[in-house]
Formats: C-alpha cells, structure tokens, sequence
C-alpha cells in the first residue's frame, strides 16, 4: 500500500495496533484481518464524521459542574473545572494553538464513555511535574578549545568593571535618556547633542550645593527652549511629525506652535508624583487646587489630542488626591504624621480655633492608612522605572493603577457627599452623624451590585470600621460607667448638666436626642420624655437621618446608658461591686468585641469546608431548603428561573437567619436600597456588632431594676399608691372616710386640716406605721358654682404620699393626680353608699309626719312612706351596680394584670410605660375621660341625688315638702333611662366592652322599676 506521508503511516500502525486489539489477531497476512485494516482505511479516507460542536461540550461540562454544587459536591466541582480548563488551554502534539477542536473531540469522547460523573468518588491526586534538566555543561570552554587568546599588552591590567565605567561616566557632561522606547539614535542628534553640552562639575560642600543637585538631578526639561532629546528615525516614534505635516499638507491655516517635548518615561513620573500628592509639576498645572494639564507639552510617538485626553483623565484623579491629601492636612495640623483617632492633634495652623472632633479624626486616620499603601505602590513603580530592567508605559502604568484609582474615585465621592457639602457653621453632631451616614449608604449601595464591587466594599467597610470608632468608643463608656463623655459634642445623645442624677425628672429631662433632617441644615431636638426614651417619634412628617446603624438598638443604648449611670449614683447593696474594678480591667472594649465578632464571621465564610459526612449533607439539605424557598419568592414576581434560585440560595448558605426572615407567612418584597437582595452589610451589624449592645442593655436594666425592687422596694410602693388611693386597704381607709361622712351627717364642719391629718394617721399608724409619715391630706379651693352639689364637697381633697427618690421616677407628681381623680371619685360613691346604708327605719319618721295633721290623712304618710322605702331600695341597687363595678371588674382585676406586666419588665423605661398604661385604663374605665364626661355627670347627678335622699329621710316628713318626692324619683328615672341607653348603645358597638355588667347591672334594675 502506497503512503502520501509519515501521518499516513502513522495513522496505518496505529490501526493495526487497534485491530490486533480488538479481533486478538496477530498475523497480518491472514485474510480477517487484510478485510478488517481495509474497512478501518475505509472509514478513515471516505466517511465523513460530523465535527465535534465545541458549544454543546462546553455546557455539557457547565451542566456537570451545576449538578455537582447542587449536590454540594464543592471539592469534585472545583476539579472539575479546573482540570477540564488546564486541559482546553494545554497544547497537544501536532496541534497548534489552544481549545481547538482536537481539544474538545477528546473532551466530548471522555465525556461520552464516561457513565455518572456526580455518583463516582474521586479525589484528586496531587500531580508534580518533572522539572527541567539544567544544562550543565560548559559551552564557551568547548567552543574555545585549541584557540590562542590575545591577552593584550599589560596581562597584568585588572578586569573591566561596571563600577569603574560608571565613576568615568561621571566625569563626562551629564545627559538624561529615560525615555524607554528610544532604540536606534540619528547621527546627527548626536552630534548636535556632543557639541551643546559642556563639562559640569560639582564639588561637595561648595555653597547652595543640594540646590544645585536638586535641579540637575535630571535634564531640565521644564525650561524653555530646553534642548531635544535623541529619538528613534522609525515612523512609529515620530507619529507627531507625520501627524504635524498631515496637518500643515491638508489645512492651508495651521500655523504649528511652539512645544514643549518630554519623553514618555517623564510623563509616567509626573503622574506617579501627581498621584502621591506632589503639587509643583511641569506637564500638570495646579490652580486653587484644580488640576489642569499644559497645553504645549508633547510627546513624539503620540499626537497632542491623544496625550491630552490620557493626561486629562489622570489630572481628574489628582485633583481628587489634592482635595483628600488637603482635608488630612488641615485636620492633622498640616504634621507629617497624623495621630490616631481618640488622640488631640496639634491643629497648630488654625490658632483660635478648636480642634477637629473624633469622627473627623478618625476618618482621617483611615484615610492616611489607605494613602500610605497607595504611595507604597507608587513608590515600587517609580523604583522599577528608575531601574529601567522592563518596558514601562503609561498604559501599562493606569491599568497597574486601574484598581487604585477606582478607589480613590469611591473615596472623593464619599468626601464630598459626608464632608465637604455640610455648611461651615454645622454643629459637630450633624457633621459626625453625617459622615458616618453616608458610609453606611455607601456600603449598601456598592453591596448590591454584587461581586462587580467588592473592592469598594471592602475599602469602603475598612473606612467605616475606623470611623465608627469615636461612636463606639462614647456608647461603651456610656453603658459600661455611665458617663457620656463627649468634649466635642458630636455623639447623637448629649447630656443635659442642668439637670442632675438625683432629680426627680433625670429619667425624662437628662439626655436628648438630636436628629438631623436630610437637608443636613435644619436641626431638631427631640426630648425622650415624650416617647419614652426612644427616640424619634415626634416628627414623622419628616424624613431624620441621625446615626442609620445605630436606629435598631438606639432605645436599648438610651436604656442602659441611664441605667447606668442610675446605678453608680444608687446606694447599692451588692456585693459585686468590691471587685467590680478587677473586671473592668479584664473587660474588652464594644469597638473590640465588634471587630473580634467581624473577624471571626468572615473566617468562618471563607474557611473550606470539612470532609465530615454529616457536614456534607447538612450544607446539602440547607442548600435544597434555600433552593425551595427562594424559588417560591422569586414566584411573587412571577420569575420562574432555577438558575437565579440556586445562585440565591448559596449566596445566602452561610447566614444563620436567612431560614428565619424567609420561611415566614407573609413576606413583603422590598425594593429599596435596604431590601433582602443586598443586606450582606446589615447582617454583619446584626450579628457582631448588636448583641454585644443588646447582652450589655439587658445586664444593665436587670441590675437596676433589682435594685429598685430589693433595696428600694419599688413594689412596695406601687401597692401603697393602690391600698391608700384606690382604697385596696378596706379596713384602713374606711376608719378615714368614715369619720369624714359622720361629721357630714352631723352637720360639723369637717373641712378642717387638723382633723382630716389627724384621723388619716390614726387610721393609717394602727395598721402601716411606716407609711404614717408619708400620707398627708390637703385642702384646695374649688369653684362656688360648684359648692350647689353635696357631693362635690369631697372634691376639696387631695391625699398626697411622699415618694423617696429614686421610686419617684415610676410614682410621679403627674401620677399622684390620676390617683387623686380616681380616689375623689371612689370617696363619693363611697359617701353615697354610706348614706343608704346607715338611713334606720325608725318610728320618728312617722311621728314626725303625723304632727299637726289630721287623721285623714296618716294613709297618705304612709303611702308616701312607702314611696320612700321603694325609692331608697332603688337608689341602693344603682350605687352597689357602680361600687362593686368599680372596685371589682376596674380596680381588682385591672390590678392583677398590672402586678403581673410589672414582674415581667425589662428596664425601667418599660416600668414607666405598664404605670401609666395602668393609671390612664383606670382612668378612662371610671369614666373620668374627657369624652365621657356626659357620663360621668349623670352619675354624679345620681350620687347628689342619693345624698339629698339621706338627708331628707334623715330629716323627717315635716321638713319637707311631699311634691319632692316626685320630682325625686323623676330625677333618678331620667338619669338611669339615659345611662341605661348610653351604655347599651357602648357595649353593642364593642367600643367599651368593661362597661358590659355595669350596663346589664342597672338595665335590670331599670326593668324592675
């Protein structure tokens, strides 16, 4: 058989190696076996074999690679990549070039062979490879075997050294060539070069000799008329001159202009020292601190256009370096080296005035420590173009820089927006605020693009992490020792000095809170009285920006600060407190528990997994449970891609409460900065940086609020205010107010403080002789008009209970009047009550009617006796209903769900709130409510009444008129009609469901009559 060429051949042995293979037949002259080597050469030469699609192999391998992270095979899946790319850009013998077709056919012939990839278990085998053999033999001695050497005249003369051809080169004129593209020189330029330039020589401590050197340390190429570097003849290095003579051929107008020609190597340096801050430059222009470039300087090999629009685009980011470089001169004082955050700078170019404040400084701190690396690596370039070993150009140059300057535009852009936009007479706390704001926007801004930015967000996370320091540092001092130390008034809570610890109104009066409004030039001080403590809630018409990452846990600050600083002025009776010092000394700092808490989350994201079997498949079912729940949100929208679910689901594999926030019923899309797509940042704050916040508020808060109720039995006396205002104390009381009502009935003046003070401590001292000394009873004026009704003669009263500080915090002056309301109100149904029970059925009655009358008419007496009886029965059922509504469904059952919330409060904040949560239900379930004043005053026209009854009965028949009793029992059927219709129409609309037994109390009574 004829071959065309040695593949042929090869192709023909390697055929029958194969059917020798396959058939086991070794002789090749026997007949099976010419019939087989001619059908293979068959299909060799004449079948036509579809080309391998290159596309189809590679997702075959991409859907391989999917399959294997779906089964949270992370090892096989990075192999697998990895090898099968190492292959495709692998050469192969007699192929030229990488990933051609030979590549993939054997990819796709692999791939076909090969049976369940996901299923086998492989692991790769570390491959070495074998090093090349170092070729140790000595060509020159070879070559110059059986040569004669010349060794010249003097053998004797030491061999030639760099060192001493530099030192001769140092007594020639001084030229510079740094430009790294010139190759071959022109005669001519060398010649003129020769003849311009003469001997220099310089002598060591000769006068204004380091000025001398500074100016020749390079060629003077700033100077005018500067003398022509020599360049290469080769069209591509005179790019302007034929651009030049393009010019002057087709426009008869140009008119060429005078240039200024630096060398490539020049530009790239002015660059490099355009970026470290330097501001005295040739080709750069600095004016006011806006960079501009010259217009006349050129470079040979590049036309003026292309060299401007490069240098322009450089000139922007050296101006944004000035702006920088300048913002951390004046906030360090113009000193080489700035101080770290917390410390005083000398700030000695601006006498007069005050220092920067912390968060200033500490964002300077960052930003130097960014600026150092940076002119480290602008140093290591100008060192490696100084020794001159590479080719280096300016493009080579900006990509070198591309990350960099990225950078540095993220950062001006950070500046401008946080400092240099606020107004110069801006307090400290709205600039701090401010700063630290636009950060944090900024990080979940460049967040959400995703893996495109990480750069920024690490930049940009680092430089919040240092500014953010001041902030922590103030909120650690402020939990941990109860003091709020902030000198330059830029912390978001400051302290109010004129109201000290001891003072009744510290809790409410102490510490505000300062939000500032997104125009950054209005200021609002909220007082934390008003929303106890939290914060923020009088001024939702408007849109505040105080400190963003501290909003979740502000209340809980504002809550263990006080606390604290409640306890150390607190005469505690802990035993802890003796080496409270000793672990103070071990305590680390929050700033350093938040950056511990930051390291640690961010090496457990990027530490490998294990080869542990149950770890595998707990990732592998996290992963399935994530896959499903992603899909079924990306549904909503009506999204339907498994790609973008499982891309969702490993983003979010390794944060513990994705399960929590998405697994919910009811799932809300948001679609701001702030939404679930991009909350990468905000998962960090909520993992390291709040708990440690959230432990110390609840250690604080639980102490004092052991202490008030141990040391200072704060609950002791939430219950004297109950047992003495809403007479709980039964017995007690009702020694008081019964004395009181005696004297009524027995026409003796009662309003007389002696008396009143001294039956309350008699009935006080018998049975609380602790609380004898804080009862005290007042007497106020009321209105005349007033005076017309008997039973608003109890409203001159007004009980008062010294409450020692600090339990006047809970039990405040504001509270004691609710009491008070409360406790006038229970006095006159109580006097009501007292009336009718003590009126007596005796015969005077009817005695005294039946003086100077006839006997005709004692059927009449007793008729209208008669009527009396039926009337005070009545006037009974109505003031029992109220009473036993009023002590039993308001007050007793009110009070057990009171002492319960009590036990159950975290912080004094929260104590406050269940009080008058309590006081204002009481409040409002007495009727004493503006609205239901209506109400209020029916009854009170029912109790006067029942007071006029007593006393008429007591009074006997002849001391009034009959016609009374008439207009008596028409009063109190007006008034329970009306009471009883106001109720019912209340409880059938739902809206006072306690009013449901006092309103089927008197209906029932109302039927009876």
């Amino acid at each position: 058989m004829a071959h065309w060429s040695t593949f042929e051949k090869e192709t023909e042995r390697e055929a029958k190696k194969l059917i020798s293979c396959i058939s086991g037949i070794e002789d090749e002259e026997d007949q099976n076996y010419q019939l087989a080597l001619k059908f293979a050469w068959s299909n060799f030469r004449f079948h036509r074999y579809l080309d391998v699609d290159s596309h189809k192999v590679q997702r075959s391998i991409s859907g391989i690679y999917e399959k294997l992270m779906v089964h949270s095979d992370l090892n096989k899946a990075e192999s697998w990549v990895r090898l099968t790319e190492e292959f495709l850009n692998s050469p192969l013998p007699n192929t030229d070039g990488t990933k051609t077709d030979v590549h993939f056919s054997v990819l796709s012939l692999l791939l076909l062979l090969s049976g369940s990839p996901s299923n086998t278990c492989f692991t790769e085998r570390p491959r070495v490879k074998e090093a090349e053999q170092e070729d140790s033999f000595d060509w020159g001695k070879y070559l110059m075997e059986g040569e004669d050497i010349d060794i010249g005249p003097y053998p004797d003369t030491p061999e030639w050294s760099e060192e001493e051809s530099e030192e001769d080169d140092s007594q020639e004129p001084i030229s510079r060539e740094d430009s790294g593209i010139q190759l071959d020189r022109t005669p001519q330029e060398d010649q003129d070069n020769t003849n311009k330039t003469g001997p220099v020589t310089w002598t060591v401590g000769e006068p204004n000799a380091r000025a001398w050197l500074e100016q020749h340390v390079v060629t003077p190429y700033w100077v005018p008329h500067a003398p022509r570097f020599p360049h290469s003849l080769h069209l591509h290095s005179n790019l302007l001159n034929v651009w030049d003579q393009h010019l002057y051929n087709t426009d008869p107008l140009y008119l060429p202009e005078e240039k200024a020609f630096v060398t490539e190597t020049q530009v790239i340096r002015e660059t490099l020292w355009l970026l470290s801050g330097v501001k005295k430059h040739f080709i750069f222009q600095n004016h006011d601190g806006k960079v501009s470039v010259r217009n006349n300087v050129v470079v040979t090999h590049l036309t003026s256009n292309c060299l401007r629009s490069v240098l322009e685009h450089i000139a922007v980011y050296g101006q944004a370096v000035f702006r920088l470089q300048r913002f951390i001169d004046e906030v360090t004082g113009y000193s080489s080296e700035p101080c770290p955050p917390g410390s005083s700078s000398s700030y000695g170019s601006k006498k007069g005035s005050e220092p920067p404040f912390r968060t200033y400084q500490a964002f300077v701190w960052a930003l130097n420590k960014y600026f150092t690396s940076f002119k480290e690596e602008l140093t290591t370039i100008e060192r490696e173009l100084i020794c001159n070993d590479e080719t280096v150009t300016l493009s080579s140059v900006l990509e070198r820089l591309s990350p960099h300057l990225a950078q540095i535009k993220v950062l001006h852009k950070v500046f401008c927006t946080g400092v240099a936009e606020v107004p110069p007479q801006t307090p400290n706390v709205v600039r701090a605020s401010h700063l630290l704001n636009t950060l944090y926007k900024a990080i979940i801004e460049y967040d959400s693009v995703g893996e495109a930015s990480e750069q920024a967000v690490a930049l940009l996370f680092s430089l919040w992490t240092e500014t953010v320091r001041p902030y922590l540092e103030i909120v650690d001092e402020w939990i941990v020792h109860g003091h709020l130390f902030d000198p330059a008034k830029e912390f978001i809570i400051q302290r109010n000095k004129d109201v000290p610890v001891n003072h009744r109104d510290f809790w409410y009066a102490t510490y505000t809170l300062y939000s500032v409004s997104e125009t950054v030039e209005n200021e609002e001080k909220l007082n934390d009285a008003a929303s106890g403590s939290s914060g923020g809630e009088g001024s939702s018409n408007r849109q505040l920006t105080m400190v963003s990452f501290l909003k979740p846990v502000l209340k809980q600050i504002i809550m263990a600060g006080k606390s604290m600083q409640l306890l150390k002025n607190l005469d505690c009776k802990e035993a802890e407190q003796s080496d409270r010092s000793s672990r103070d000394a071990e305590r680390k700092s929050l700033y350093t528990l938040f950056l511990e808490s930051v390291q640690s989350r961010l090496c457990s994201q990027e530490s490998s997994p294990t080869d542990t079997v149950t770890e595998q498949q707990a990732t592998r079912r996290s992963l399935v449970k994530m896959h499903s729940i992603v899909a079924q949100h990306l549904e909503i929208d009506d999204v339907h891609d498994p790609l973008l679910a499982i891309n969702f689901a490993r983003l979010y594999l390794e944060q513990s409460d994705f399960h929590e926030r998405f697994s919910g019923g009811n799932v809300i899309v948001d679609r701001s900065s702030q939404s679930v797509t991009c909350q990468t940042f905000e998962l960090t704050l909520r993992s390291c940086l709040y708990p440690h916040i959230e432990r110390r508020y609840i250690e604080c808060c639980g102490n004092l609020m052991k202490t008030l109720k141990k040391d200072y039995k704060l609950l002791e006396y939430l219950q004297a205010m109950r047992n003495y205002f809403l007479l709980e104390a039964g017995d007690t009381m009702y020694d008081f107010y019964t004395a009181i009502f005696d004297k009524v009935q027995e026409k003796e003046s009662w309003q007389q403080l002696s008396f009143l003070n001294v039956q309350l401590q008699e009935a006080v001292g018998q049975r609380c002789p602790e609380d004898s000394s804080r009862l005290s009873i007042f007497l106020e004026t009321i209105d005349p008009a007033r005076k017309k009704h008997p039973v608003n003669n109890l409203e001159v009263l007004t009980l008062s209970y010294k409450v020692p500080w600090p339990v006047d915090i809970v039990i405040s002056s504001e509270c004691q009047k609710i009491y008070n309301q409360v406790f006038l109100l229970l006095l006159q149904i109580k006097w009501a009550k007292y009336s009718l029970d003590t009126l007596r059925f005796s015969g005077k009655t009817v005695h005294h009617g039946a003086l100077g009358e006839d006997v005709k008419v004692k059927e009449p007496v007793n008729q209208q006796i008669h009527r009396m009886c039926l009337l005070r029965v009545k006037l009974m059922h109505f003031v029992n209903s109220l009473h036993n509504y009023i002590m039993t469904r308001i007050l007793h059952s009110t009070g057990l769900e009171f002492q319960h919330q009590v036990q159950e409060a975290k912080d004094l904040d929260q104590l406050i709130k269940i009080h008058y949560r309590y006081l204002a239900t009481i409040h409002d379930r007495c009727l004493l409510r503006e609205k239901v004043s209506f109400v209020k005053e029916a009854i009170m026209k029912v109790l006067n009444l029942v007071l006029i009854f007593s006393d008429r009965w007591q009074a006997g028949f002849g001391a009034w008129k009959i016609e009374s009793i008439d207009k008596m029992e028409s009063d109190f059927k007006n008034c329970h009609m009306f009471l009883v219709t106001i109720l019912n129409k209340a409880v059938c609309r739902g809206s006072f469901p306690h009013l449901e037994s006092l309103a089927l109390s008197l209906m029932a009574g109302f039927e009876q009559c």
